[in-house]
């Protein structure tokens, strides 16, 4: 999608390897949830996201994720129209998480 930034899958594992404070938000639906999340990612479905971003400040690093990566980007896109600028689409979401072996936590 474009004008929105990305990130794959090792650079994430390496921020959180390496302790580098993030925001981790899963934006699937709460039955995907439930089917395994990225270790240390919160909950915040992508239809709860407009009233939610209040929770979020607008200089931290945010990362978003989904199943494959397409609603995760619609995501960024609406954040940074929003002003936010330090926020990065997780490419290929957890399938692309769970095929490069990463870990997942119930």
């Amino acid at each position: 999608m474009f004008g929105v930034k990305e990130l794959d899958v090792n650079t994430l594992q390496s921020y959180i390897d390496e302790g580098k404070k993030i925001r981790l938000l899963d934006v699937r639906g709460v039955a995907e949830m439930a089917q395994g999340m990225i270790p240390s990612a919160e909950k915040l479905p992508l239809h709860t996201l407009p009233a939610r971003l209040n929770e979020i400040e607008t200089d931290e690093m945010t990362i978003l994720y989904c199943r494959s990566g397409a609603r995760s980007a619609q995501g960024v896109g609406y954040m940074a129209q929003q002003g936010f600028d330090n926020v990065y689409n997780l490419r290929g979401g957890i399938i692309a998480w769970a095929q490069n072996g990463m870990p997942l936590m119930a």
